[in-house]
Formats: structure tokens, C-alpha cells, sequence
């Protein structure tokens, strides 16, 4: 069962003041996308229609990293959707961090997963409940406005470590000069690398007061989120986006969920399944999400999909497809040329 949240995105006011700015009407977007008028005046799209109105953007500003740039500095914190104005208040840009990869959750489809390793912090973008990749505007974008947060939170002009890209972003350097580091371009996946130093700098837009009366209301709204989607298909997500050459347990993701591993176990088990299925389930869905895409290798589909060695994934392909993934991939390629000639 999916969350009604899937399938219904709500646009910010802001993103309609913002484009305005940059000489870009709604009007204009409305268009380009090929979608009804009525998404500016009551602006709840699905999934499809909000990456057809990033990808218009896109097109009507010319090169990618312009408008990401654009867009990343001329939106107005006071335009701030709730959710990310409990961000912008927070203590420190680590608690702004968590609160951002928490809340997202409540506007899909974009997904964030922090890790502090070392000097590091790493901040991977997924996708929530799609296995469908958004614009690489809508990729900068979410990458750069996380940067932005902490240098608008701090006051203090904040460089990143590294930016990583799975697709071309336009003009490279006018992103390395606004991320104030190198970017890559063709990455496995979509990550920003900050300095874990910076997490502990505090925000001096922090604001106690505002943060005791949002915080409560969104965790609710969180909450009441989750429980209209099934448990199995929040555990399914939790895995896919934590696999990467690894396997994630069932304390971990009972971690994640705020329950004990006992209460996740008998929660799964009323819905007729278990851990060990879902993982399976998840592992399979995402090979096949990955062997689709030809600029993804076999052995880094299995690190993927949480196989640290390619023989184990190619035994597991097997029992799921009955064919090796290179066979299947093949076979997949053949069976999309076909349909395009017929």
C-alpha cells in the first residue's frame, strides 16, 4: 500500500516568487510542461507532473547549472515552506541537517541520507517510493539549497568538500565556483560531501520560541504519514537507500523507524511477511532499477544492491530471474528496441 503522499506533491509558494525573479512566469512553466493552469493556483501535481515542471524550468532558463544557481540564491527565506523553516531555526547546521532529512520525508519525492565519516559528511539524494531519477535541475537544486541553508544559517560563506553528479549539469565551473569545490560529473549517484567541521558552527538564525511550536505539529504530521503507509513498504524504502555494498539489519532499520527490532519483527509479521523477505524483494527491485540504466556496470549494480562480491549477486540473480544479469539486461535492451520500432 502506498502512502496518499506519493502521488501528491505540494509546490511552495516560493518556487512561483522565485522563478518571477528570474523573469520566468508560472504561466510560462505551466506550458512548457504541457500541464493545466490550475497547478499555480492550487499547486498539488503528482510525481510526473512536478519533474515535467522542474525539467520546463530547466529548459526555458538554457544551462543547468545557471538555473540551479539562480534559483538557489534568489529564493527568499521568508518564501520558506514550513518544513524547511524548522530547518532554517534550528541550533547548529548539524541539527538543521537532520531536521531537513527528517521533514523531507513529508514532501516527496526527493529523499536525504546523511553519514559523518572522518572530516566528512556525506549527503546522498534518493528518491521516495519512485524508481524514477528527477531532472538533474531538481538533483543541483536540492544539492545546492542544502549548501545554501548552511551558509544563509551560519552567515558564513560555506564551501563543500565535493559535489557528485550521476548526469551532466551544464557549465561545470560555474558550479565549482558556487560549490567552492571540484564536481563530478557522471558519479554512480548524487552525493554532497561537506567539511563535518561545519556541522558544529551554530546558526544565528536559530529561534527556540518558533522551534517549540513546529516541531511538535510536524513530527504529528510525520507521523500520521507513516501510518497510513503500510510498514513493509517503509521498511522496502529504508533498505533501498541504505544498501551500498552492505546489508542493513533489522536493529538498524527498527532504529530508524523509533521501535525496537521485537516490535518491527511482529509488525511485519501482520502484515504476512518478514525482514528477510523484504530485503530480498528490495535487493531484487533494485537490481533490475539499475541493470535498466547500460551506464551502470554488473559489479557496481551488486555493490549497489548490497553484495560486497559479484559472485554472490550473480547467484542470487539467478535463483530470482533464472538467467545472469547480463543475459537479462540483454534481453531487456532487445525487448525496448523492439517496442520502439513497432
Amino acid at each position: 500500500m502506498k502512502s496518499h503522499t506519493t502521488e501528491r506533491i505540494k509546490i511552495p509558494p516560493g518556487f512561483w516568487a522565485g522563478l518571477h525573479q528570474l523573469g520566468i512566469t508560472a504561466h510560462d512553466v505551466a506550458r512548457q510542461a504541457h500541464l493545466p493552469l490550475t497547478i499555480i493556483t492550487e499547486p498539488v501535481v503528482t510525481t510526473a507532473q512536478y519533474f515535467a515542471i522542474w525539467q520546463a524550468y530547466s529548459d526555458l532558463i538554457g544551462d543547468t547549472a545557471t538555473g540551479i544557481i539562480k534559483l538557489a540564491t534568489v529564493f527568499e527565506t521568508a518564501q520558506y515552506p514550513p518544513t524547511v523553516l524548522a530547518t532554517y531555526h534550528a541550533r547548529d547546521y548539524r541539527d538543521a541537517l537532520n531536521r531537513m532529512a527528517r521533514y523531507k520525508q513529508q514532501c516527496p519525492p526527493e529523499s536525504l541520507r546523511i553519514t559523518e565519516e572522518g572530516e566528512h559528511c556525506i549527503i546522498e539524494l534518493d528518491w521516495l517510493h519512485t524508481g524514477q531519477s528527477g531532472p538533474p535541475m531538481l538533483v543541483g537544486i536540492t544539492l545546492a539549497f542544502l549548501l545554501e541553508l548552511g551558509r544563509r544559517g551560519t552567515g558564513q560563506p560555506l564551501t563543500a568538500r565535493l559535489v557528485e553528479f550521476s548526469h551532466s549539469m551544464g557549465n561545470v565551473q560555474a558550479l565549482e565556483a558556487y560549490f567552492g569545490c571540484r564536481v563530478r560529473i557522471g558519479a554512480p549517484g548524487n552525493r554532497l560531501t561537506l567539511h563535518r567541521s561545519d556541522l558544529d558552527r551554530p546558526f544565528v538564525s536559530y529561534n527556540e520560541e518558533l522551534l517549540e511550536i513546529l516541531t511538535p505539529v510536524l513530527d504529528r504530521s510525520l507521523d500520521e504519514q507513516q501510518r497510513c503507509r503500510s510498514i513493509s513498504e517503509t521498511v522496502k524504502w529504508i533498505m533501498k537507500r541504505s544498501f551500498t555494498g552492505g546489508r542493513p539489519d533489522i536493529q538498524v532499520v527498527a532504529k530508524e523507524l523509533r521501535m525496537s527490532d521485537r516490535t518491527l519483527q511482529r509488525r511485519l509479521t501482520d502484515e504476512n511477511t518478514s525482514f528477510k523477505h523484504l530485503l530480498t524483494q528490495a535487493r531484487h527491485e533494485q537490481a533490475r532499477e539499475y541493470l535498466a540504466d547500460p551506464s551502470l556496470d554488473i559489479k557496481e549494480v551488486a555493490f549497489l544492491v548490497g553484495y560486497e562480491d559479484q559472485n554472490s549477486f550473480y547467484r542470487a540473480f539467478r535463483l530470482w530471474e533464472g538467467d545472469t544479469p547480463s543475459n537479462w539486461r540483454v534481453k531487456q535492451e532487445l525487448w525496448r528496441n523492439r517496442l520502439v520500432t513497432e
